[in-house]
């Protein structure tokens, strides 16, 4: 037999696959190879050890112990006790261009698993794995995990930690030996969720040095893992994280696990993102029209649906220049509180005498676009749907689980509760001219069966199922993931989405970091951000109005505030932002981020270039006090260093609060060249803590 190898190439990375000894490996993932790579294989095989294999072992990516392999394998599982232990053999191999398809069988466990590996242009991998049952008997399943090699210079790991309203925190450490893993058990991918795992040298910053990002495409439980072991081999992995028979495979049937979706980059954490960015934005359900600047009525209203509130809500949105207003929770059948309601999703006449029509055709008479809050994966215990169908819900037994926000999980699993949901939401939609809906998910699942069994895989299923039929069904709908706030913000339900809602805390000081870190996978154009009120309702803290403005520019720009509150000159300076926004929201949601390695931690710099550099615009955000008089300069990276630009500050929202007598000269504007604003940089101005201004960058 001739060799079987591939080489999948990108400009910015490469992989290169080889079967030995019947096992598939990979040789190398990371930098771009190219030129003679025959003898790619005898350069790393590795030497004969003291106590240790006789000749040497190569498990492969299937990482199994019948190959030697002392680590975790890909897959466990067995065939009632029997089949627990596999030897793949690759029994197809097929190479196109940068697409490989690699089929695997083990006529001793009878399983059949098909691997597919894609490179795009962007350097974006995508490993997909299906397993098949052959047997005759039954297959359990206990995971499957898709792995990545290492190599020796990735010392540390970066993943995000977090929780409600503090979403996305980066915690960096060194690998060491042994198997470490981060998992996700609330049944949605969570507030704690790390969006990704990410390898990088101990040098690695935002704009330099080499990244190995892994994201799970999958909104249920999970699993990230990497692992060391004592031979100094290490590998980063992801992959479902299975509860007990979740998945058990009659004969011929088959499981198709999560996508792994993978980056290298040897240009920084900035460079990862850039790809993430690049390939979401060519996929053809990206959203292709302008983000609607929104109004989410919220923080305004809470239960208080007051028909004469909302028309003045509305009014003042119409002023500012709100394209797109959203009625949250508290619409429906019996909602003046928390405690009821949940799963009766007809209009309440008690609220809404007359129906939701009049309010949309206000609203839409002003030339605005109407959406509308719905929480269709749960039901109070209060409800006339819990007390016509208690065993709707995720439930194991005859237990009934603790209670969250008030409320339990219906089964969307059970066709009945699937219907359900299905059909009254879209009778809703149906009856109304409603463009958008915002999909809460307000709660873990514990407990979470289905009819005897773990229902969480089903559950994820079944979402994706409702999702896809809503749009099928309504033309043109657009869907916002929020589950309070961002516990489902992943690549899994990103194709049947159009937003993410980033975080419930609406604080811009915090809104900094979690952005900052949610955008190392989303684009921003589909993370909600918006203006909160003056006094922060999830923090306390007051904040000028151009630092709230800032911070909600960078993103799916919108407010939630009661406006009608806001005085003369904050409307005329949310008017201005407003304008701003719709004039720049095309270079915001197509450029490059940038997040500049700043030497001081009081404050992040961070940005959208454009990507034939032409223009740029920044953001110069003050967290916390200085610790000299003087902050350190701002540079600006990646510009053409032979071109001239004009630089200056702008301030759409009104200016921050200086602390300073007079501000730098070349606030009011200056010219430089690219090379002298990537060397030298301007000056930056001393702000008060929590404040922040914009800098606009344009080549002339």
């Amino acid at each position: 037999m001739s060799k079987q190898s591939a080489l999948l190439s990108a400009p910015s990375s490469s992989l290169l696959l080889e079967v030995v000894d019947g096992a598939l490996v990979i040789q190398h993932w990371g930098a771009p190879l190219s030129g003679d790579l025959a003898s790619a294989q005898s350069a790393i095989r590795p030497s004969i050890a003291n106590s240790s294999w006789d000749v040497p072992q190569f498990p492969g990516i299937m990482r199994e112990s019948s190959r030697g392999f002392l680590g975790r394998p890909s897959v466990s599982g067995h065939r009632n006790g029997k089949a627990w232990s596999t030897k793949f053999e690759v029994s197809n191999f097929h190479h196109v261009g940068n697409h490989v398809a690699i089929t695997f069988t083990d006529f001793h466990a009878q399983l059949e698993v098909v691997i597919t590996f894609d490179l795009d242009v962007h350097g974006v991998l995508q490993q997909r794995a299906t397993l098949k049952n052959l047997g005759d008997a039954n297959y359990s399943l206990n995971e499957y995990i898709h792995w990545l090699p290492l190599p020796k210079e990735a010392t540390q790991t970066l993943d995000f930690a977090g929780r409600w309203s503090n979403e996305r925190n980066p915690q960096r450490k060194e690998i060491a030996t042994g198997t470490w893993i981060r998992e996700s058990r609330e049944g949605r991918s969570g507030h704690n969720f790390s969006i990704a795992d990410i390898a990088l040298t101990a040098q690695t910053s935002f704009h330099n040095g080499n990244a190995w990002a892994t994201s799970i495409a999958w909104s249920g439980n999970s699993q990230y893992l990497v692992e060391k072991l004592f031979d100094g081999s290490q590998s980063i992995g992801a992959g479902e994280l299975l509860l007990p028979g979740e998945v058990i495979l009659a004969s011929g049937e088959s499981y198709e696990a999560p996508a792994l979706i993978s980056v290298f980059s040897s240009k920084g954490l900035d460079g990862v993102a850039a790809s993430y960015h690049q390939y979401l934005r060519a996929r053809e359900v990206h959203p292709k029209r302008p983000r609607p600047l929104t109004l989410n009525m919220w923080e305004a209203l809470y239960f208080d649906h007051d028909e004469v509130k909302i028309k003045a809500l509305i009014d003042v949105a119409a002023e500012i220049g709100i394209e797109r207003v959203v009625l949250d929770d508290g619409w429906f059948h019996s909602r003046r509180d928390d405690r009821a309601g949940l799963g009766d999703w007809v209009i309440d006449p008690a609220v809404w005498p007359n129906g939701l029509s009049p309010i949309i055709q206000y609203i839409n008479d002003k030339g605005i676009e109407f959406g509308l809050w719905f929480e269709g994966e749960m039901v109070n215990p209060d409800s006339d749907l819990y007390r016509a169908h208690p065993e709707w819900i995720l439930h194991e037994g005859d237990r009934t689980p603790p209670l969250w926000r008030h409320q339990l999980v219906l089964d969307l699993g059970h066709e009945g509760a699937f219907n359900h949901v299905l059909e009254q939401t879209s009778a809703v939609l149906g009856a109304h001219n409603i463009a958008y809906i915002k999909w809460d998910h307000n709660r873990v699942l514990v407990d979470a069966g289905h009819l005897g069994s773990a229902g969480v895989h089903r559950q994820t299923q079944a979402i994706y199922r409702l999702f896809a039929e809503l749009k099928q069904r309504h033309p043109g709908l657009e869907i916002e993931s929020c589950a309070s706030g961002g516990a489902r913000i992943d690549l899994g339900v990103i194709d049947l989405v159009d937003r993410f809602w980033t975080s419930d805390n609406n604080d811009a000081l915090e809104r900094q970091t979690i952005q900052r870190w949610t955008a190392q996978v989303i684009p921003p154009e589909l993370l909600g951000t918006h203006i909160g009120p003056t006094h922060g309702h999830q923090t306390g803290r007051t904040l000028e109005l151009s630092m709230r403005a800032t911070t909600a520019l960078f993103g799916h720009a919108g407010i939630e505030w009661n406006i009608t509150e806001a005085t003369a000159e904050e409307r005329k300076h949310l008017a201005s932002w407003a304008k701003y926004y719709k004039e720049n929201r095309a270079h915001l949601h197509s450029g490059k981020m940038v997040r500049i390695d700043y030497p001081e931690a009081h404050a992040y710099v961070h940005g959208v270039t454009a990507h034939d550099l032409s223009r740029a615009i920044f953001a110069y955000v003050q967290l916390t006090p200085t610790v000299s008089i003087h902050p350190s300069p701002i540079k600006f990276p990646d510009l053409d260093p032979a071109a001239t630009y004009s630089v200056k500050a702008v301030f759409p929202a009104g200016k921050p609060r200086f602390m300073l007598i007079t501000p730098p000269e070349w606030m009011s504007g200056i010219q430089l060249s690219g090379s002298a604003l990537a060397a030298i940089g301007v000056t930056a101005p001393i702000l008060a803590p929590a404040n922040a201004f914009l800098i606009e960058v344009t080549k002339l």
